[in-house]
């Protein structure tokens, strides 16, 4: 029986990578007078659903999108949250 999930991704610059978008940013709210803003990262957010046997298997599937897809694990990091949108019927029981 197949699951319904829906996926919260979050992808992030890895500490170690510049952000000329953040950076830009942060110059912006500085000329607008918000200088107490010290730092800004720009991300990225994906909501997908999908199917699957079980949580354990749609975990899997979504680290292989995000790594090979979504994400850039050179320069990246990613998360997501998971929830269950759907109890399986069992038809037939």
């Amino acid at each position: 029986m197949t699951q319904k999930y829906q996926a919260q991704i979050y992808v992030t610059l890895r500490p170690s990578v510049l952000d000329p978008a953040g950076t830009a940013v942060r110059s912006g709210l500085t000329h607008m007078g918000y200088d107490n803003v010290e730092q800004i990262r720009i991300g990225k957010y994906i909501e997908l659903t999908l199917s699957a046997e079980n949580e354990a298997a749609a975990r899997e599937q979504l680290d292989r999108v995000c790594d090979q897809l979504l994400a850039n694990p050179v320069i990246e990091n990613y998360r997501f949250d998971l929830k269950q949108l759907s109890t399986p019927l069992n038809i037939g029981s």
